[in-house]
């Protein structure tokens, strides 16, 4: 299943404010190390107020997870995580050590308050390796996870008229957040 292309041009789009932009969407790769090295994907969204996609990840897909072995996943969100469930992500990579995660996202949410700044840190104190999405991070997602509309060609990804600016803005952001 893939993501609809109006929702992820709307949702990811990598803007200073993101007026409307309260639901978040999450891609993630899998990866299984060792011998039987395997590779899955998909996506997750908000589940209304049930549950947040970092917390759908986390009830639905890690528990498949076998604790002995080691994984390496990546998230590709269109926004960095609430306290919650940054506080949930620090938390559960202290107990996995055989979990690797990397988080790409598109925007900061709330960066400017102290609290989710904190949590920030905490998250890369665990671990968590958390980057802004570059360009060819969009361009990635669009062929990986958007579904493509019926009977065109597969279109390729139209980069937005900030997107580099707006990357360079919010990876400036998160460097003087986690330095």
């Amino acid at each position: 299943m893939r993501l609809p292309a109006m929702f992820f041009k709307f949702q990811f789009r990598n803007v200073e404010y993101s007026s409307g932009r309260n639901k978040t969407f999450l891609c993630y790769v899998l990866e299984t190390q060792g011998k039987e090295s395997a590779t899955s994907r998909g996506y997750l969204e908000d589940e209304h107020a049930a549950a947040h996609a970092e917390m759908a990840f986390f009830n639905t897909i890690l528990p498949k997870c076998d604790s002995s072995l080691r994984y390496n996943i990546t998230w590709y969100v269109s926004s960095s995580p609430c306290v919650t469930c940054a506080d949930r992500i620090t938390e559960t990579l202290k107990k996995n050590k055989n979990l690797r995660l990397t988080i790409m996202v598109g925007r900061l949410f709330m960066w400017e308050e102290a609290e989710m700044q904190a949590a920030l840190k905490k998250m890369k104190s665990a671990g968590c390796k958390l980057r802004i999405m570059k360009p060819q991070d969009f361009e990635y997602v669009w062929q990986n996870f958007v579904e493509q509309e019926e009977g065109e060609e597969a279109k390729a990804f139209v980069p937005w008229e900030d997107i580099q600016e707006n990357f360079q803005y919010y990876e400036e952001k998160l460097a003087e957040i986690l330095h």
